[in-house]
């Protein structure tokens, strides 16, 4: 398909979408936190609490190594205790902001705090938590709690917009299994190798058909790694520690591949957020460009620019965290590299993410990674060049081609390379 008509396909009323998401997106949500209450109230009995318990843990950061550990429980709405895991399933059902806030704000987080060094710890509370962090099905527990949490879970929403949903939280006494965890054979050879770096386990784990969040809660665990440096990661870095690896893993699968034939561009939305992905004949680079506008998450300034921040890396790779992308930049070029594996190519790509102001609360990185793996649905459009690629989709784009070329190290190649043929 011609990229004009590929663009002109994607055009419509973007302020009235806006209108209706604004109507629309949390007008629900004071009803479901009373559902939260009578749910948490039908499954406590006594001081403990009773019931299936999601795959799903909590690390968290404040403190380390001394952090806090948690167990995720459902106690509210109707959904399978699967569907409170963050999962590709998500955005496979189309769930909006509205509905992982339904799925976070119903997760009661019985915590107490440990030290992450855990080696084969796996008695108490931390190895209740691992049991549950390396079954492949949610787990039925008790669990001991010390006092009554706060279920206002309305301040889980602030007027910044700069906190993520998150549900109830309380202290724990103690944790029992009230029966045998599933664990797969996979996860168990693993655990039985003391001499396995993480690095190479996580990438045994995704060729045996592993997703990127199963890996990502096992690692978080303690669950990988060589046995004496096993150790509890916590929630945030397991995400972005599990993408890298993978992508590094997916990086060396292509790294002698044939290139692309031909430019490609490809787009996708989803909860506010807008994707142009261009994959262009050459050997492998990577760029994540976001643009994120006044009023949304992390450019709070409604009257201010848009925010820009880019980071890039060319076919050696990167050796250091990315600078302004955080996460998002391992979670797309996840996605990147997962399709050219699949087609056995290599390719230069470039990623534009727009973040508009629909998008009023983070939901996760899981949903840049899963708008990008399915960004290669249906046809492209495709261009003559990289540099006619970029100019097509710059009136598409909420900020100047200057802007742009000065912030994109792709884009200010192509220009510089373009002024040098023409001097």
């Amino acid at each position: 398909m011609r990229l004009d008509e590929f663009i002109e396909g994607y055009e419509r009323d973007e302020a009235a979408d806006l209108r209706q998401l604004a109507e629309e997106k949390s007008y629900a949500i004071t009803e479901y936190i009373e559902d939260v209450e009578s749910g948490f109230a039908e499954s406590v009995q006594g001081d403990s609490l009773f019931g299936s318990t999601a795959p799903s843990i909590f690390v968290g950061r404040s403190g380390y190594p001394e952090v806090a550990t948690g167990l995720l429980s459902p106690v509210a709405g109707e959904f399978d205790p699967n569907e409170y895991t963050t999962s590709g399933d998500w955005y496979a059902q189309g769930v909006d902001i509205d509905g992982v806030f339904q799925r976070r704000t119903g997760l009661l987080n019985s915590t107490r705090y440990a030290d992450v060094d855990v080696a084969d710890t796996w008695d108490g509370f931390v190895g209740v938590q691992r049991e549950v962090a390396i079954a492949d099905r949610p787990v039925d527990v008790e669990i001991g709690l010390s006092g009554r949490p706060n279920l206002d879970v309305s301040e889980s929403l602030d007027a910044t917009g700069m906190r993520a949903p998150n549900g109830p939280r309380v202290k724990a006494r103690n944790a029992e299994l009230t029966e045998n965890p599933h664990v797969p054979r996979a996860v168990e050879k693993t655990l039985s190798d003391d001499d396995w770096r993480a690095e190479g386990a996580i990438a045994y784990l995704y060729r045996r058909g592993f997703d990127v969040y199963d890996i990502k809660r096992i690692l978080s665990a303690g669950a990988l790694g060589r046995a004496k440096e096993r150790r509890l990661v916590p929630t945030r870095w397991s995400i972005t520690a599990v993408d890298d690896t993978v992508g590094q893993y997916l990086r060396g699968r292509i790294r002698n591949a044939p290139s692309v034939d031909e430019v490609e561009v490809w787009r996708n939305d989803y909860v506010g957020n807008t994707y142009w992905v261009i994959l262009a004949p050459g050997d492998w680079e990577f760029e994540l460009v976001e643009m994120k506008a006044p009023g949304s998450i992390w450019n709070p300034d409604e009257s201010g620019p848009y925010w820009v921040g880019s980071d890039y890396e060319s076919y050696t790779g990167r050796t250091a965290y990315v600078d302004e992308t955080s996460g998002a930049y391992y979670a797309s070029r996840l996605g990147v590299l997962e399709e050219l594996e699949r087609r056995g190519r290599q390719a230069k790509v470039l990623v534009l993410r727009t973040v508009s102001d629909a998008y009023w609360a983070p939901v996760g990185v899981w949903q840049i990674r899963e708008s990008v793996r399915n960004a290669f649905e249906g046809e492209a459009g495709v261009a003559e060049t990289f540099h006619d690629a970029v100019g097509a989709l710059e009136p598409q784009l909420p900020i100047s081609p200057a802007r742009l070329r000065r912030k994109s190290e792709m884009v200010a190649g192509v220009q510089t390379n373009l002024g040098q043929f023409g001097g």
